[in-house]
C-alpha cells in the first residue's frame, strides 16, 4: 500500500491509554476516527483542521468502560455520523454496524468484522487491503481482552480471534484500543506466535480449553471509569445530568486550538482587541529594539525572565504573546497557562505576519 494512497494517524490518551485512530483519504481529503476519546476532542478537531480533512464518521469498536467516546461530540461539531455495533443497541447511533458493513471514506474504506468476547458488541476495522486492522479490545498486544462484564464470553472471543483476525494476512498490522505497556503496533504473524494467550509454534499454542481457564482466574480489578463510561456510551458520549461537559470555549476573542496544544490569535483579531488584552513580547532586548520593531503597547519580557512576569501582568486581562515567528512565544504561551494564567493565546506568525498583514508597530525599519 503507497503511503500516499492513506493519510493515518495514532493518538494516544495518557489517562486511560486508549489509542484514537485518524484515517483519511488523501485524494477526496474524508476521514474517520476510530476510538475517539472525549477529553481529546478538541485535539483531535484540531489535526483534522490543520491537515485539511473533513471528518465523515467516528467509529467505537465497542461500549467502552474505562473513557467516555467523542462521537456526539464530533457529530456536534462538525456533522460526522456516529458508528457502532447495531448490537449495542446504544442511542443517537447513525451507523448500526454489523459484520460485513463497509464504512467509506472516501476513495477508501473499513470492513467491519464482528468479534465479540470482550463485549457482545465488539467490533474490528479492517483497511479495505487488508495491510491494517483496529482490533478493539478484542486482541490486544500479547494480549487481549477481559471477559467478565457486559456479556463478556471467553469461548466466544477465543473463536472471534482466532476466526476474524489470525487469519488475516501475517503482514496485516494491528492496532489496539489499549496498550498499558507503552507498544503501539503489532502484527498478524507476531501475534500468532507470540501472544500467550492465542499463539505459539504451530500446533503448540493454547486450545479454548486453556484460554477460557484462563480468563476465568484472572481477578482482575472492577474497572474505575466503568460506571460512568458505560452509560454515556450507550448515549454515545452525549452527556446527561451531573456527567463532566466539554470544556467552554474562550470568549474574549476568536481562537483556534492547535494540535500543538495552544490557542492561538489572528493578527487581525488581536488588532481589533490591543486595548483589551495584554501583549508579552519574549524577544531578546536587542529584538525588542530591532528592525520589527514592536506592537502598541506591548510588554517586554524575555523568555528568561518568564517566570518572574507571572505575577506582574496586569489583573483581569487576557494575555497574547508574541515574538519574531510564533514559535518562542507558543512555548511562552505553554508555560504562562501551566503556571496558572487561565486567558492565554499565542500570536499566529509572530512580528513576521502582523508586519507583513500591514498592522502598527512602534519603531523598527520602515517596510
Amino acid at each position: 500500500m503507497p503511503a500516499a494512497e492513506l493519510i493515518f494517524r495514532q493518538l494516544a490518551d495518557a489517562t486511560s491509554s486508549t489509542y484514537t485512530y485518524l484515517l483519511a483519504c488523501p485524494a477526496t481529503r474524508e476521514a474517520v476516527l476510530v476510538d475517539p476519546v472525549f477529553e481529546q476532542a478538541r485535539r483531535d478537531a484540531a489535526l483534522l483542521r490543520e491537515l485539511g480533512l473533513v471528518l465523515v464518521a467516528s467509529l467505537d469498536t465497542h461500549v467502552h468502560a474505562d473513557h467516555v467516546t467523542a462521537a456526539w461530540l464530533h457529530r456536534q461539531r462538525c456533522g460526522s455520523r456516529i458508528g457502532l455495533a447495531a448490537v449495542a443497541g446504544a442511542e443517537g447511533v447513525d451507523l448500526p454496524l454489523a459484520h460485513g458493513d463497509r464504512v467509506a471514506f472516501g476513495r477508501r474504506h473499513l470492513r467491519v468484522r464482528a468479534t465479540p468476547g470482550h463485549t457482545d458488541g465488539c467490533l474490528s476495522f479492517v483497511l479495505d487491503d487488508e495491510s491494517l486492522a483496529f482490533t478493539g479490545d478484542a486482541l490486544l498486544i500479547r494480549g487481549c481482552g477481559r471477559t467478565d462484564f457486559q456479556q463478556g464470553s471467553a469461548r466466544r472471543l477465543f473463536q472471534s480471534v482466532h476466526e476474524q483476525l489470525l487469519s488475516l494476512p501475517e503482514g496485516c498490522l494491528l492496532y489496539p484500543a489499549h496498550d498499558y505497556k507503552g507498544c503501539t503496533v503489532s502484527s498478524v504473524a507476531e501475534e500468532r506466535r507470540w501472544n500467550p494467550r492465542f499463539g505459539g509454534p504451530a500446533g503448540q499454542g493454547p486450545d479454548e480449553g486453556d484460554f477460557v481457564g484462563t480468563m476465568a482466574h484472572l481477578n482482575l480489578p472492577h474497572p474505575k471509569q466503568i460506571d460512568r463510561a458505560v452509560p454515556a456510551n450507550l448515549r454515545c458520549g452525549q452527556p446527561a445530568g451531573g456527567d463532566v461537559l466539554p470544556p467552554p470555549e474562550p470568549t474574549w476573542a476568536p481562537l483556534v486550538w492547535t494540535f500543538a496544544g495552544l490557542w492561538e490569535i489572528e493578527p487581525a483579531a488581536l488588532e481589533e482587541r490591543l486595548r483589551a488584552v495584554t501583549v508579552l513580547d519574549v524577544r531578546e532586548a536587542a529584538e525588542w529594539a530591532g528592525e520589527l520593531g514592536r506592537i502598541p503597547g506591548a510588554l517586554h519580557r524575555p523568555m528568561a525572565t518568564l517566570g518572574d512576569a507571572v505575577a506582574a501582568l496586569p489583573p483581569g486581562r487576557p494575555v497574547v504573546t508574541v515574538c519574531r515567528s510564533g514559535t518562542r512565544s507558543a512555548q511562552a504561551a505553554l508555560l504562562l497557562a501551566r503556571a496558572g494564567v487561565a486567558e492565554v493565546a499565542n500570536l499566529a506568525g509572530g512580528l513576521l505576519r502582523w508586519r507583513g498583514e500591514g498592522y502598527a508597530v512602534e519603531g523598527g525599519e520602515a517596510g
